[in-house]
């Protein structure tokens, strides 16, 4: 018969090779799917390491939590390829001292991603069980520098702008007025714009001297943006 302690032992044994594991695999995503393909910023590269995508995605996806592709998480959504999750990351530029706001908050991979390296993340998710479902992962993992909101992620978060960045997850028909208004001056915004079945084009904002200058950077396909002008 096997000891309590013996049981024990066994089971921390089983879990460090687990934990080992995911370490690896996330190591060869990173070389692989995101260095590989020309992301270097150190702080987004060093993140990407850091925050356990196994963690954020449903037990019966865990199998394939570090291969590059996005995974549903329910209610007709994503969590976005590794890949894109970093490039969407570097492009605003992420500094320690930035405020950020994220449309669609998903499961929170994302936010968590950037809150390894901002001051603090604002994330508004129009789906309760998915924002709700975020926050207890995000508050279990000990990230207390982001803010989950569930609604209408259309109009910002008016009371925390400006932003020095804005990433939105989800793809607009156009690019919501309210968020290039919450924009810092200086700041940057990432966001999908196109037809809800079809492909998109990533764009970038500036915002400078009042004035924004839009960037196309590559086709994407993400899941519609939904709530529009809506109150």
């Amino acid at each position: 018969m096997v000891s309590p302690l013996s049981a024990l032992l066994l089971f921390l044994l089983l879990l460090l090779q687990t934990q080992n594991s995911f370490q690896e695999k996330r190591e060869r995503m990173v070389k692989q799917s995101i260095e590989a393909r020309g992301i270097s910023d150190k702080a987004v590269l060093k993140a990407m390491r850091t925050v356990e995508r196994h963690l954020f995605v449903p037990p019966d996806q865990v199998a394939y939590a570090y291969e590059d592709n996005p995974l549903p998480i329910g209610s007709g959504q994503t969590i976005s390829q590794p890949y894109m999750v970093a490039y969407m990351t570097e492009v605003i530029r992420p500094k320690p001292h930035m405020k950020v706001l994220e449309i669609g908050t998903g499961n929170g991979y994302q936010a968590a991603v950037l809150a390894e390296i901002v001051q603090q993340v604002y994330t508004i998710e129009i789906i309760p069980e998915l924002g709700e479902s975020a926050a207890r992962r995000l508050k279990q993992l000990g990230y207390e520098n982001v803010e989950v909101k569930v609604g209408n992620g259309y109009h910002g978060w008016e009371e925390h702008a400006p932003f020095e960045a804005i990433v939105v997850t989800a793809a607009a028909e156009a690019v919501p007025p309210p968020l290039v208004a919450q924009l810092k001056e200086g700041g940057r915004m990432v966001i999908p714009v196109g037809p809800q079945n079809g492909t998109q084009t990533l764009l970038l904002l500036e915002k400078r001297k009042g004035k924004v200058t839009t960037q196309k950077l590559l086709p994407v396909l993400f899941v519609p943006f939904t709530g529009g002008d809506k109150k």
